[in-house]
């Protein structure tokens, strides 16, 4: 048999493979905005009602095949009623994700570093206690529900304030979400891991316990020394310098191309240059 590729390639729709890498990237892009929060139940739901009405159109369940037409057709308004909020925050996510947004976001995360850095500096030397725990990409919905709603720009006296002792939202976690203080006084899952140090306190208990259940950054300042601390992933990095801790937390939250520091004409012109040597 001959392999003819020009057949090939004319039985190929280049719409068609277009269309179908599109919807699965959209569809990788919801799953990557849901993971982690309540929706993923719900989601399971969806899926056993799509089972159920698979297996009774093929077995000639009219009873049951009915019922589940009912349940998607007025579930799809029901969605759109209860998840109005999330889907407000994936629509603005799409659109901060715009190429000429690439400047802005990767400023923004520099700036986020920067506030953390003053923030733990100040904790540190006063020996302030203070845990901090940064969404990645599971959501931590689960977890800002349990605290005081605050939603501000994040900055060091903001951090710094949260955390003075006997103020009324020094116990408990801050959770930063998109660049922004989501929430103070928030509750974290504790450990019951024997790996943990025991003259380590219930900080530093919560921010592994977190790390241990959502891919989460947490950084905790101890009260009693001072010492910085960071958690992802189940892995606990103890008495970590300023230097060590700035590299660390700009290397996971600069996530942005530096090139955008850039102006995009700059960045064009630069281009344009280089193709023509």
């Amino acid at each position: 048999m001959n392999f003819d590729i020009d057949t090939l390639l004319k039985n190929i729709n280049i719409v068609r493979i277009i269309d179908v890498i599109i919807v699965w990237w959209v569809l990788y892009r919801l799953m990557m905005l849901i993971r982690g929060t309540k929706a993923v139940t719900l989601l399971r739901g969806v899926g056993i009602v799509i089972i159920v009405k698979v297996v009774s159109w093929y077995f000639g369940l009219a009873t049951i095949s009915w019922v589940t037409d009912q349940i998607i057709n007025w579930g799809v308004i029901a969605l759109v009623i209860v998840f109005q909020p999330e889907i407000r925050r994936g629509l603005e996510h799409l659109g901060r994700s715009g190429l000429f947004r690439q400047k802005q976001a990767y400023q923004s995360e520099k700036r986020l570093v920067n506030e953390l850095d003053d923030a733990i500096q100040y904790m540190s030397k006063r020996r302030i206690g203070a845990l901090i725990s940064i969404e990645m990409e599971t959501g931590l919905e689960e977890y800002i529900e349990t605290g005081i709603p605050i939603d501000a720009e994040v900055s060091s006296q903001l951090l710094i304030n949260t955390f003075i002792p006997n103020t009324p939202l020094h116990d408990g976690a801050v959770i930063l979400k998109d660049n922004r203080l989501a929430t103070a006084a928030a509750y974290l899952p504790l450990s019951d891991s024997a790996t943990i140090p025991k003259e380590l306190g219930t900080r530093h208990r919560a921010s592994v316990g977190i790390s241990e259940v959502t891919d989460a950054l947490t950084i905790v300042v101890s009260e009693e020394t001072g010492a910085v601390s960071i958690t992802r992933n189940s892995e606990l990095m103890q008495s970590l310098s300023r230097e060590d801790y700035r590299k660390y937390l700009t290397r996971q939250l600069v996530t942005s191309d530096e090139t955008a520091d850039q102006s995009w004409w700059t960045q064009l012109r630069s281009f344009l240059k280089r193709g023509d040597k």
